[in-house]
């Protein structure tokens, strides 16, 4: 018993540090702009499809495929921004709302008319870490762990140690402030919004290693980014990974004690409990 709940455990550990960094996109639009993003979902499911292609068509190795997969989601958040968000952008928060929920209508039905809704995967095993006969750990897990990791470390690095990456956190800060000192917010509100797609690419990406996915796949890992957001603080991205640990654990513990159809129960639960109790989530500013 205790050595199935300990290899759940990591596996919900490791796959709840994959949901943190699709997390942190949405939490970094949040941050800066005030924009929740509802074309979370099918970026996700985007960059499963590009890693998905460059794997079957030009055979690419499907972890050194992240690096055109990233460079795919910084350009469609940039012309996402450009096309919906920017015109709505001081409108009220129900004007981005429908403008991110056209975006999302809009990917879904030529996703749907292009690749149908039928199941793909990347076909990429890599073995197992096994410990005796109780415990073992997919590498393709693991992996994935270490690069949400590292990128999250990069974009940490970008945020405080960039001059864009400080006039990011400048604009977040107070916007009207830092037009004053000569940042161009305008730019700098489309650089935010193409990072928050990219990282949601990249954790499409991974996660097309070890689940299959249809262009409908991106929408159940848009609502735990939701979740994982309130948990670490809406606009906080560090604060995602530590609520994608969470979850993920979360997801790991429970079909061990109870059925497996009680972990959204849990989940929303808990999203619920922390809207009551601290709405600014675990790290979130006072």
């Amino acid at each position: 018993m205790f050595g199935q709940l300990l290899a759940s455990l990591t596996d919900g550990l490791l796959l709840g540090f994959v949901y943190g960094l699709a997390a942190m996109g949405l939490s970094l639009i949040w941050g800066v702009m005030t924009v929740i993003n509802l074309a979370h979902g099918p970026v996700i499911a985007m960059g499963m499809f590009g890693s998905y292609f460059l794997f079957i068509q030009a055979g690419v190795n499907p972890y050194l495929a992240l690096l055109p997969v990233a460079s795919l989601g910084l350009v469609a958040g940039f012309l996402i921004y450009g096309t919906a968000v920017h015109w709505v952008i001081d409108a009220p928060h129900l004007s981005s709302l429908l403008a991110t929920f056209a975006v999302n209508m809009i990917i879904i039905g030529l996703g749907t008319a292009a690749f149908t809704t039928s199941p793909h995967n990347i076909d990429y095993p890599l073995g197992a870490l096994r410990a005796g006969d109780w415990f073992s750990v997919s590498y393709t897990r693991l992996i994935a762990a270490v690069a949400a990791v590292a990128i999250t470390a990069g974009l940490y690095l970008f945020l405080y140690f960039t001059r864009p990456g400080k006039a990011i956190r400048a604009v977040a800060n107070n916007r009207m402030a830092a037009e004053l000192m000569g940042i161009p917010s305008a730019y700098i509100l489309a650089l935010s919004f193409g990072i928050g797609t990219m990282l949601a690419a990249l954790a499409g990406g991974l996660i097309a290693t070890f689940f299959p996915f249809t262009i409908l796949s991106g929408g159940p890992y848009e609502l735990k980014s939701f979740v994982i957001c309130v948990l670490g603080g809406l606009g906080n991205p560090l604060g995602a990974l530590v609520g994608g640990l969470l979850l993920g654990g979360l997801e790991g513990i429970i079909p061990t004690i109870m059925p497996v159809s009680w972990v959204p129960v849990v989940e929303f639960g808990l999203f619920v409990l922390v809207l009551l109790v601290r709405p600014t989530g675990l790290f979130g500013a006072k």
